[in-house]
């Protein structure tokens, strides 16, 4: 009986862990699926996709791109794999592909990815090991539905405002996002370098609503998957 009346006295603790956990877990999670070669190829074959006007063909770019994805995806810290760009050449001549602040900042992007791996797995840890210890027991499983009811709404609500940020005020996000994840004056290139060439301001658009419509789409299906449980509960009173 003391161990049920602790296990009841933690649910609440546990459920809230989980519903902060949730928009993390989910927001990385779509994050770290996205940085694929999926995405680059799909702009690139895109129409609309706008051309580079200082002469690099669609299948030059994605085969640029390629590597830069590849590069992101490796597991090992920026230092060891940015050779991987550094040996990259513009195609047709020796000139190397980026100048040092786009190795610089590359770095940088990297950093910021593995960290957000690493958020993936802390969050995810955490929405799995609390939603395994409220589900083990009868007497804790409403506050696991209860839980995910939470969770999916805040992360709804959160991304909800980022979409709409995305939609009425791209350029103020764009900015701001930058400025809180690179020092100052790291990020910004000229559009004659090869970042900006392979990656031009469309492919960030388009990243940035399908990220924040990926992840509402997710938090609205743990929201209801929630609420069914938990309305299935007290109708069944068990």
């Amino acid at each position: 009986m003391r161990k049920v009346g602790l296990n009841k006295r933690l649910a609440p603790v546990v459920g809230w862990l989980v519903v902060v956990a949730m928009p993390f877990f989910l927001g990385f999670t779509t994050v770290t699926l996205i940085i694929s070669e999926a995405y680059p190829r799909y702009q690139y074959s895109n129409p609309n996709f706008p051309e580079d006007r200082f002469g690099f063909t669609q299948e030059e770019r994605l085969e640029l791109a390629l590597v830069a994805v590849g590069y992101l995806q490796r597991r090992e810290p920026a230092e060891e794999v940015i050779y991987l760009l550094e040996q990259q050449r513009i195609p047709g001549s020796d000139e190397p592909l980026y100048n040092e602040r786009e190795i610089g900042h590359m770095t940088d992007v990297k950093r910021v990815t593995d960290a957000i791996r690493r958020g993936t797995q802390i969050a995810g840890f955490i929405v799995a090991a609390g939603l395994v210890f409220l589900l083990m027991r009868p007497e804790t499983r409403p506050a696991a539905y209860l839980a995910l009811w939470r969770g999916g709404l805040a992360t709804t609500a959160v991304l909800l405002v980022i979409a709409l940020f995305i939609l009425l005020g791209w350029s103020i996000f764009f900015v701001q996002f930058h400025e809180l994840l690179f020092p100052p004056g790291t990020w910004t290139f000229s559009y004659s370098d090869s970042l900006i060439r392979l990656f031009p301001e469309k492919f960030w658009f388009d990243l940035g609503v399908l990220l924040s419509a990926g992840t509402l789409v997710e938090g609205v299906l743990v929201a209801a998957i929630g609420y069914f449980l938990k309305r299935r509960h007290r109708e069944q009173g068990i």
